[in-house]
């Protein structure tokens, strides 16, 4: 049935079309996961970069790096702070170990290697890191309003301050209690929105570092703010609680100046700044703004501002500093683009704008009209069966912004602390039809990175990696959210292990996760609980859930395996461990089936199924199987840091686990007593069954599938491992049918229907074109996106043979109905692809890898024994094989 699979080691180069010259060069640079980051606080900044090179068969064999805190003087190797040559191929998460870094210091680097053909680099441009402040460094003092902030409206402050020297080098680092906008002399500083993020607010607490040098000047300088509730202080969770963290806004900010002198000088808040309210009279993250622009203050940004009537001096409050730290992970930013597409009229006879897309952000608006004219945009994710706007799906979100016009000519408006999850918005207020010209939807999302690309010659599947991208877009905004429109918008944990994988392929999420995890050590509990959502705002009881809090040992071991990021791990390390023994202690003879848990959440519900076939997975069951995959991972980690006690009492602890597994779920002859696909999958996926009772266990799930029409009944824990498992046992025929399935349930399906983005539900419109439980019916929930990984892993077939890519394993499995895949990722050592094509009766593959790495390719099993071709140049390997029949 199947002939011999074929290895081939590939250990070569790859091209590049812009490489000429010098045979050997080094590029990427990065500290900590980014490029010149500001504001690294660790002790040991970690140094990474890649090889570029046209000769094949290229590896490091040494690496020199050198380090200084004057960039001329580095380049010319005078004053150098710290210096090694090493003979090494590692290039990524280099640790720098010379002299202690000092606070609030830039320090320059460059890298150059050598390799195996005897070829040196020249060395790199010089790169920078800059050290952030330390609890003690902090001079300004925390400023709020002098009364109680109770006014909704968002409050400015400002003070100016005179400068007499040639500025050298200058940087602002800014906090807040909220979200917050900061300015010099009218220009706003960073590119960063809805700043300083959201965190666990109680523990750690954001502030960015921005180089502000450029802004400041010989004479009067005006620094200014404008604070909105944000996540600190406005509404958050399902409750209609406000002020969870806190019920005063305030700000935080110094600005640290080198003169070309030699002196410094640090410009801070303080008692002498003023404050008062201008144009923002609400704003909120669920419910949008208000902007009223007859209230702005012309000309408040700058020196040369003097109406000063309606400003007070500020309050100084003690928040002391401790809990601050630098902001490590990358920026909310404007992204994407898009124009308004269409403008029409519903049958309602609303004036509704579609964008095409389903994203997260703001519109932006150009407006005229009198003075006093308000204009209303409201936001939805799609309209009803009629036409009609629709908005019931949002629950207590308003998701709306309202501006009143100030009689200015060509007014142009977007919020300022909100975002929106939308396709259309309904305008109210013109009393003309506005220009498709003035009205544009902007994307916003953490600036990761695009790291993978997948193409195949299926449109439909297609159009899913579009969707699967975007559902990633729109709800990594700082945290890793479930849902960017209704009134929740949390950083749910059990969809993020969910889909760690895939997003790791589509984006860089090192530096993403990176902070998010650090949120959860944060939130976990005394007892080692990891709760529901992190940041944690629902409370301490909504906590312990099989495949939530599971996220404490999945994405640490994921980010290892994506990125050789050993770090993470050992920082992540104690709260792994802690997870595991709080299952433990919740285990009696090694039974997980106590508390409260989710399930296999969203699974498919069939109105008419109540044969006992339902997809109703036995809860406990489930946590069993997370409890032996939480505890595996540990065990992993443990082999990794080299905690030997620990990898072996956690070894027999595993062996106990599945054993008692067995014992209260199985069946001698291997039937589960849940006969779900979701109970064979992760059954299978974490080897809770004998291995003689595997391939049985696969039978009776290919054949619950096959009752099913060809159709999936899994939810959110399921649906991640099911094509996995079936290629894994042999069923990658039924992969495909479950992937190219059109009809509800199925990943098409919503494709067929429209989509944009992932649906929370499987039917989230149903064939009649009507509404699921419009009570949680989300049109951007990117969970079941999750199978990605099984695209990019079987039908590209790039796989990681060994943590970070520094061995590749290239096995494409191609299924009826496509005819050609292509997909590239860029690895922490440069861009492997595998692309493939059958036609006239022929297998085509071609593949490229990075410098410095091998890989092994495996040719599908149903190819012919005899390779008709196999061709070496340019960085890629062309296979031509003959396709044989099974």
């Amino acid at each position: 049935m199947y002939n011999i699979v074929y290895k081939l080691l590939l250990f070569f180069s790859v091209w590049s079309s812009s490489a000429f010259g010098q045979a050997l060069r080094v590029k990427d640079l990065q500290v900590e996961h980014q490029q010149n980051p500001m504001t690294v606080e660790t002790a040991k900044p970690r140094l990474s970069w890649k090889l570029d090179t046209e000769i094949a068969n290229t590896v490091q064999t040494s690496y020199e790096i050198r380090v200084g805190e004057d960039k001329e003087q580095l380049q010319a190797n005078k004053c150098i702070l710290w210096k090694i040559r090493t003979e090494s191929d590692q290039s990524i998460l280099i640790p720098y170990a010379g002299p202690a870094l000092k606070p609030n210091t830039r320090y320059y680097w460059q890298v150059r290697v050598t390799d195996n053909h005897h070829n040196t680099s020249a060395w790199s441009s010089p790169q920078f890191w800059q050290t952030g402040i330390k609890a003690e460094g902090w001079q300004a003092k925390w400023v709020t309003v002098p009364t109680p902030d109770t006014i909704a409206a968002s409050p400015m402050f400002r003070k100016t301050y005179g400068i007499n020297k040639e500025v050298k080098h200058a940087t602002a680092y800014i906090s807040a209690r909220g979200l917050y906008e900061f300015f010099i002399n009218g220009q706003r500083i960073g590119d960063d929105f809805l700043t300083p993020g959201w965190t666990s607010y109680h523990k750690r607490m954001q502030y960015q570092s921005v180089d502000v040098t450029e802004h400041l000047q010989r004479g009067n300088n005006t620094l200014a703010a404008i604070l909105g509730d944000g996540w600190y202080k406005g509404r958050i969770g399902f409750t209609n609680q406000r002020a969870f963290y806190g019920d005063t806004r305030a700000l935080l900010a110094q600005v640290h100046i080198t003169y070309t002198d030699g002196s410094q000088q640090v410009l801070g808040t303080d008692g002498t700044w003023s404050t008062a309210y201008g144009p923002i009279l609400a704003s909120d993250i669920y419910d949008g703004e208000i902007y009223d622009a007859r209230k702005e203050k012309e000309n408040w940004l700058f020196p040369t501002y003097a109406e000063d009537r309606d400003w007070k001096p500020v309050n100084v409050v003690d928040y002391g500093y401790t809990n601050l730290v630098g902001t490590q992970s990358p920026g909310v930013k404007k992204q994407e683009r898009f124009p308004a597409k269409e403008i029409k009229r519903t049958p309602k006879g609303e004036l509704v704008v579609d964008f095409g897309q389903n994203l997260v952000g703001w519109v932006e608006i150009r407006a005229n009209g009198p003075s006093g004219t308000k204009i209303t945009i409201s936001h939805a994710e799609v309209l009803d069966k009629a036409g009609n706007f629709y908005t019931t799906n949002l629950r207590s979100a308003k998701q709306q912004n309202t501006y009143i016009l100030n009689g200015a000519k060509d007014q142009v408006f977007a919020p300022h602390f909100s975002f929106q999850g939308f396709r259309f918005i309904r305008l109210e207020g013109y009393s003309t039809e506005p220009n498709l010209a003035d009205i544009t939807a902007v994307a916003l999302y953490s600036d990761m990175q695009k790291t993978g690309t997948f193409e195949t010659s299926h449109p439909l599947l297609n159009q899913l990696q579009h969707n699967i991208t975007w559902g990633q877009k729109g709800n990594f905004l700082d945290v890793p959210t479930d849902c960017p429109q209704r009134d929740e918008r949390l950083g749910w944990t059990g969809d993020a292990q969910a889909f760690f994988n895939t997003a790791a392929f589509n984006m860089d999420v090192r530096a993403f996760f990176t902070k998010w995890m650090q949120d959860v050590k944060a939130d976990q509990l005394p007892d080692g609980s990891i709760p529901f959502v992190v940041p944690n705002v629902l409370g301490p009881k909504d906590a312990g859930s099989a495949g939530w809090a599971d996220v404490a040992t999945i994405i640490p071991w994921g980010m290892y395996w994506s990125y050789g990021d050993t770090g993470i791990l050992r920082d992540q390390y104690p709260s792994m461990k802690a997870w595991v023994d709080f299952i433990k202690s919740k285990s009696p003879k090694n039974l997980w089936n106590t508390g409260f848990h989710f399930g296999d959440w969203l699974f498919y519900r069939p109105d008419d199924d109540n044969d006992g076939r339902a997809a109703v997975t036995d809860k406990y069951l489930i946590a069993q199987c997370f409890y032996a995959h939480s505890t595996q991972l540990l065990i992993q980690a443990a082999r990794v840091l080299g905690y030997t006690a620990d990898e072996q009492q956690y070894t027999r602890l595993l062996h106990d686990i599945k054993n008692a597994f067995q014992h209260e779920y199985m069946t001698a002859t291997g039937r589960l007593v849940s006969s779900t696909q979701t109970a064979y999958v992760l059954a299978l996926q974490f080897d809770m069954l004998p291995e003689n009772l595997r391939q049985q266990a696969a039978e009776r799930l290919v054949d619950n599938i096959r009752t099913y029409g060809n159709h999936l009944t899994t939810g959110f824990l399921g649906t991640p491992y099911l094509c996995h498992v079936l290629t894994r046992f042999g069923y990658t025929d039924v992969a495909y049918d479950l992937l190219l399935q059109e009809t509800y349930p199925s990943w098409l399906y919503p494709v067929k229907m429209g989509a944009t983005t992932i649906w929370e539900r499987w039917d989230g419109t149903k064939p009649d074109g009507s509404f699921q439980t419009p009570s949680m019916n989300s049109y951007n929930h990117y969970a079941y996106g999750a199978i990605g990984d099984w695209m990019y892993k079987h039908m590209a077939g790039i796989q990681a043979a060994e943590a970070s890519y520094k061995k590749i394993r290239i096995a494409p499995k191609p299924g009826p109905g496509i005819t050609s895949t292509a997909s590239t990722l860029e690895t922490p050592y440069g861009e492997v692809s595998s692309s493939w094509r059958v036609e006239g009766g022929q297998f085509s593959l071609s593949v490229r890898v990075p410098p410095n790495t091998t890989a092994t390719i495996h040719l599908p099993e149903n190819v012919e024994q005899t390779v008709k071709e196999i061709s070496v140049g340019s960085g890629s390997h062309q296979l031509k094989a003959k396709i044989s029949s099974k």
